[in-house]
């Protein structure tokens, strides 16, 4: 073999050599990547895990904490808005404190702790709807100043074509379906009196339209009350004002012919402020019905000014909830009806109104029960 050949041959094994040192190398920082991939991504699940398991505890912790939390009165609402404002507080510091931690770690500390304080607040308003819905039977009049409900105006003995007694039972505040079904289970002539739309009851329209008959519960000023509804009609409110806010009623409620007011003793008692309704609901054929919320109310002087009749409740049902209550007043509007030939109840779709009308079955038997539209 010539010199150059050997060169050549000797050149050849250390080129591949150096082949085999390089994919040795290769392969070792290959392995040495997947392992520590592997590695990486094992401990990453096992950190996410960690923190998905702290996030479940932290989130049964809370349930169980309002779970343990009843809400029988407004009182305890209170009272537990209380305890979430210092409960907001505590944690606003806990998240000062923790300012000195890393970045990511702060951020989800910050977002733990909102979405418990979130947590917490949803929850209450939700409670806090749950009292007003069925601790608002006695309207703005529910107070230490004023334990009777007022008065009625008694009326002249009319004259029945029938020969029962009439007695009309109006249902206030109903807005959601369960309270339909309620009604509509006793198997009376019950008139319901619909809520107009908000967010918090956004389909007692669509409700009412499934009805052949309803009256709408038109929100108007008390003087005093907190529980305010939405687009509450005001005795600041001009005659343009009145009018679109019946019109809107009237595009939302196109069957109604009646409408008492909701709370209202601050608007009831304004004599010009009870004009313009007037005005406006008789533009829309609309008849009002005076839940007489306060002794004060100003709606006979305007209804005879208009040459119109006037047209009141003669007993609140439920301006006490106790069962027994409910079912003395039931008694005092049959009373009335034999005595008078008519009369006119409202209450409120609560749990021992329906349970106290449905027991009073056989107490309707010597009179009528009728819708409002049949009283006069």
């Amino acid at each position: 073999m010539s010199k150059n050949q050997k060169y050549r041959v000797k050149n050849n094994i250390n080129i591949l050599k150096y082949i085999a040192w390089f994919l040795g190398l290769l392969a070792l920082l290959l392995l040495a990547l997947s392992g520590g991939y592997y590695m990486g991504f094992k401990n990453a699940k096992s950190e996410l895990q960690k923190k998905e398991s702290q996030k479940k505890e932290r989130r049964l912790a809370l349930l169980e904490k309002i779970e343990q939390t009843n809400v029988p009165t407004v009182d305890n609402v209170n009272d537990r808005l209380k305890k979430v404002l210092k409960d907001n507080v505590k944690v606003k510091k806990d998240i000062q404190v923790k300012a000195l931690t890393p970045k990511k770690e702060k951020k989800e500390i910050q977002v733990v702790e909102e979405k418990k304080v979130n947590k917490i607040s949803s929850t209450l308003k939700k409670e806090i709807l749950k009292v007003r819905e069925y601790s608002g039977s006695s309207h703005e009049y529910a107070s230490d100043a004023m334990q009777k409900a007022p008065s009625r105006i008694t009326r002249q003995v009319k004259v029945l074509n029938s020969k029962k007694p009439k007695l009309a039972i109006i249902i206030d505040d109903v807005s959601v379906r369960s309270q339909v079904s309620a009604v509509k289970g006793l198997g009376f002539n019950i008139t319901m009196s619909f809520l107009p739309p908000s967010k918090a009851r956004p389909n007692s329209a669509k409700l009412a339209a499934k009805e052949d008959f309803y009256m709408v519960h038109l929100p108007m000023e008390a003087q005093n009350f907190s529980a305010e509804e939405p687009n509450t009609l005001r005795t600041s409110n001009t005659q343009q004002e009145v009018s679109s806010r019946v019109r809107d009623i009237k595009n939302m409620f196109p069957k109604v012919k009646y409408i008492n007011n909701h709370t209202g003793s601050k608007y009831t008692e304004d004599e010009r402020a009870m004009n313009r309704l007037i005005l406006a609901l008789n533009s829309n054929d609309i008849s009002f019905i005076d839940s007489r919320t306060t002794s004060k109310t100003q709606v006979p002087k305007v209804m005879k000014n208009f040459a119109l009749k006037y047209v009141a409740r003669d007993v609140f049902l439920d301006h006490h909830m106790e069962k027994s209550y409910v079912k003395k007043q039931i008694k005092e509007a049959i009373r009335i009806a034999k005595s008078e030939g008519i009369a006119i109840a409202i209450g409120h779709p609560h749990k021992n109104t329906i349970a106290a009308l449905r027991e009073s079955r056989s107490l309707f038997k010597d009179i009528d029960l009728v819708l409002i539209n049949k009283v006069y």
